[in-house]
């Protein structure tokens, strides 16, 4: 006998509240197997494909593509168990995942290990009735013959929503009432057990148009003017509205947090990256044993930064508010800024301290693809301890960067151009690149700052300067 299980939203991890639906991986009407990815959301920090924990039949979907769900709402129901033919004992099989054939788990890669059944349609009049065959909310099975709506019931009372799956069966009805805003689980269906049947939603479409008309008729006419914005800047009626959701939202709040917790200064200084250039062809275009895989100029820089926060520790720490203290971290996890289509992203070179520059680019690289394909998860993006910010790939100079939250410094690096310098005491043309320290000023001084800043720039122009850490 089959019953209906409904999935929520999970935790995602990393105190994530809420996902945006990017893609629906399955229909109603598909069998999943235990485990089987069914939705790919967004959350601030990724994209995550979420499992489901049960196998059966999809009922249900909640929300569309571009639809935000809070953890815990409603993702999809399924209808778990035999929907014909079955010969097992008539025994409760409960609620709990275990015992309905789920797994219990939530989150990708932690699945049970069976292999995912190839997606099917099942076809309509099985699933009719595998669904009417199961209880809603834990009710008794019915048998629940076709009959005519004689009168469709009214909305019901926003105290008395339901919050277990919509008693819907079918798909044209669900889709008729997304077509028209109405919201299914204010309804009450005047088919068996509670049946939300097409009569209803024509009904509550009816009943809405004319509350609509009723409104505009009651309305005064009033002249378009420019709406206030709460800043109190006037704001055009046909201005377009963006929201602040996903990897901009998370974006936007944690860089309004560092600006409001975070007192910090910078300075900047023109190094001639000449040598390191020149050091860095030699590098790549080594051959025989001694021959690797080519290096970055953001490789080298980030190692430059390692060696740099070995000689001035107090720019690798955070600031504990509630303790009044400054933390100190043992380890450096670089992270590095990367703009992707969806948005600006910062992936974490784990233990950058214990790397050298051919295996920090390696890393570099490998988070860099991921990045730009979506894929970086969660924990691939947080718990660094400084960052390295390349903004010369926009062909700009120089930046005032924002800390990264909560980090205690960061270092922007500019283009590297050719410029006129003063060489060994004879004006030539060097490449130049500018360097720029953003860097708390509770966790030091200016002097701190000026000391890592310039030892940074001594490793740019005399890279024989980081063989004494080698």
């Amino acid at each position: 006998m089959a019953q209906v299980l409904e999935f929520k939203l999970p935790d995602l991890g990393e105190g994530l509240t809420e996902a945006e639906i990017v893609r629906w991986l399955v229909e109603v009407g598909d069998v999943v197997a235990i485990d089987q990815p069914v939705v790919e959301v967004e959350t601030a920090k990724a994209m995550v494909e979420v499992p489901c924990p049960y196998g059966g039949v999809v009922t249900a979907r909640f929300g569309e593509e571009g639809t935000e769900l809070p953890v815990g709402a409603p993702l999809l129901t399924v209808a778990v168990g035999a929907p014909e033919g079955s010969s097992g004992s008539g025994g409760d099989s409960g609620s709990d995942p275990e015992s309905a054939g789920g797994s219990g788990n939530v989150l990708v890669g932690y699945g049970t290990g069976a292999p995912a059944a190839r997606r099917r349609r099942i076809r309509p009049d099985r699933l009719d009735r595998a669904v009417t065959e199961a209880p809603v909310s834990g009710a008794p099975l019915v048998e629940a013959p076709v009959v005519e709506a004689p009168v469709v019931k009214v909305l019901v009372a926003e105290a008395s929503v339901s919050e277990g799956p919509v008693p819907v069966v079918s798909p044209l009805v669900r889709r008729l009432a997304r077509q028209h805003d109405i919201d299914l689980r204010r309804l009450a269906g005047s088919g068996p057990d509670g049946l939300i049947l097409r009569a209803d939603v024509d009904r509550a479409i009816r009943t809405a148009e004319e509350t609509a008309t009723a409104r505009v008729a009651e309305a005064p006419v009033q002249a378009q003017v420019p709406a206030a914005a709460p800043n109190g800047v006037a704001v055009a009626v046909d201005a377009e509205r963006i929201p602040l959701r996903g990897v901009r939202g998370a974006v936007a709040d944690k860089l309004s947090r560092s600006r409001t917790e975070i007192p910090d200064a910078t300075c900047w200084v023109d190094a001639d990256a000449t040598e390191l250039m020149a050091v860095r062809a030699a590098m790549n275009a080594a051959t025989g044993p001694s021959a690797g895989p080519k290096v970055s100029v953001l490789a080298l820089l980030a190692r430059i930064c390692t060696a740099a926060l070995a000689r001035f520790p107090e720019l690798n720490s955070t600031v504990d508010t509630e303790a009044r203290e400054i933390v100190r971290l043992s380890g450096v996890h670089l992270g590095f800024a990367a703009q992707t289509e969806r948005g600006l992203v910062v992936p974490v070179v784990r233990d950058a301290h214990t790397r050298n520059a051919e295996s920090i680019g390696a890393e570099i690289a490998r988070l860099t693809e991921l990045a730009r394909t979506g894929k970086l998860s969660p924990a691939q993006l947080t718990g660094g301890t400084f960052t390295l910010n390349n903004y010369g790939v926009f062909g700009v100079d120089g930046s005032t960067p924002i800390i990264n939250h909560p980090e205690a410094a960061m270092l922007g690096v500019g283009r590297i151009m050719p410029k006129p310098w003063v060489h060994q005491a004879k004006l030539a043309v060097r490449q130049v690149v500018q360097l720029s320290l953003t860097f708390d000023h509770r966790v030091c001084d200016g002097g701190t700052a000026g000391g890592f800043l310039r030892y940074v720039a001594d490793c740019v122009e005399q890279p024989a300067v980081l063989l004494r850490t080698l």
